[in-house]
């Protein structure tokens, strides 16, 4: 199995961005790890410097993969502009920086599950969202986009690790869904302390580097927040839109304001707002309790002038199946669950198909 300390006694033979200095000594090394057989390395450079650093980059990436046990590489060049008297002006505030986007080779679309914070059931609801497009005649498959805190596998019930070829992975399949999560390559239990430019570096890996074959939709199950996961989607696969998940909440509404804000930032159309968890229904009585209020996200998406996707109440028969790996849509498709879930997924498949072709957007700099 290859070490870290396999992958920097092999980088002492090339030389930093000094060009003299060995590039571990060269204090140039923002990020390093390996994942079975993957080594992603991060370089932090000038950014004045880029082009002519690109052969040190090369120069490091032939020799990490000339290491026995190494599958796959990936080396990327990472830069801070410094702050200083001489540097150039900064663009003004509608400065825009043009993003190089690439589709997926035999995917139609590309759509975004997302929300402002963690616990709102943004994964299970990307599972069962899948499972109604497929349900629906569409072919799809997931991006488990979460890198810190993977659920795909669980909720699909996958274990164990891809096939590949030593350059391209072939992803897992359940329920007539193919699934790639950085799940399927760590134990469970490992924490992934990664920063940034590794998790750009893993995120576009599970996109490009995987046999994803021809597929209607790929789903991808984003982490909490507004962060680099969010950024690297947005900038290098031309995504087609974004559903926003919230809870009634105002806490939960407040940060789904704020993902709202981001996609439309970097100029992705919305989808919708599906409101999770919406309501109890007693298995016992059958009365309805409004456990984290009702009816916010529906008056959230008004106000933001975005689609109301529906509501998805909060049901043992949801949170059960989804921790046995058997999502509700597939395991019960003419319960009631499975309907609304279907329901969901007709109204994002139809926004898709009546939406006019978008031009790649841009990232907008303020």
């Amino acid at each position: 199995m290859i070490t870290e300390k396999d992958v920097l006694s092999a980088l002492s033979r090339v030389p930093g961005p000094d060009g003299r200095t060995p590039l571990p000594q060269s204090g140039a090394i923002a990020g390093l790890t390996t994942v079975g057989g993957k080594v992603y390395l991060s370089i932090a450079i000038d950014p004045a410097k880029s082009m002519a650093m690109e052969p040190m980059r090369r120069t490091a990436e032939t020799v990490v993969k000339g290491l026995p046990g190494v599958s796959g590489v990936s080396v990327t060049l990472t830069s801070e502009r410094p702050a200083s008297a001489s540097a150039a002006p900064a663009p003004g505030p509608k400065a825009q920086a043009a993003a190089r986007q690439t589709a997926i080779p035999g995917v139609k679309r590309i759509i975004a599950v997302a929300s402002g914070k963690g616990g709102v059931g943004k994964s299970t609801t990307a599972a069962n969202l899948a499972l109604g497009l497929a349900a629906l005649g569409w072919r799809v498959g997931v991006l488990d986009a979460d890198i810190y805190g993977p659920s795909m596998p669980r909720l699909f019930g996958l274990k164990g690790k891809p096939e590949s070829d030593g350059k391209i992975m072939r992803p897992m399949e359940a329920y007539g869904i193919k699934v790639m999560s950085i799940g399927f390559l760590v134990d469970e239990d490992t924490a992934m302390i990664w920063r940034g430019p590794m998790v750009q570096s893993a995120l576009t890996q599970m996109m490009r580097d995987v046999s994803w074959g021809e597929l209607d939709c790929l789903v991808a199950d984003m982490p909490p927040g507004t962060g680099d996961a969010q950024l690297t989607m947005a900038q290098t696969v031309p995504l087609a839109g974004a559903v926003i998940v919230s809870t009634p909440q105002d806490l939960a509404l407040i940060d789904a304001r704020r993902a709202v804000a981001m996609f439309k930032k970097v100029n992705i159309p919305i989808l919708g707002v599906l409101e999770n968890m919406s309501y109890f229904l007693c298995p016992h009585c059958g009365g309805r309790s409004d456990v984290f209020a009702h009816g916010g996200a529906r008056h959230e998406a008004e106000r933001l002038g975005v689609a109301f996707l529906g509501e998805v109440p909060l049901h043992m028969s949801i949170r059960e199946n989804s921790d046995a790996g058997r999502p509700v849509a597939a395991v019960e498709p003419d319960g009631a669950h499975a309907a609304i879930y279907k329901s969901i997924a007709r109204s994002v498949m139809l926004s898709l198909e009546d939406g006019a072709p978008r031009a790649f957007p841009k990232i907008v700099i303020e």
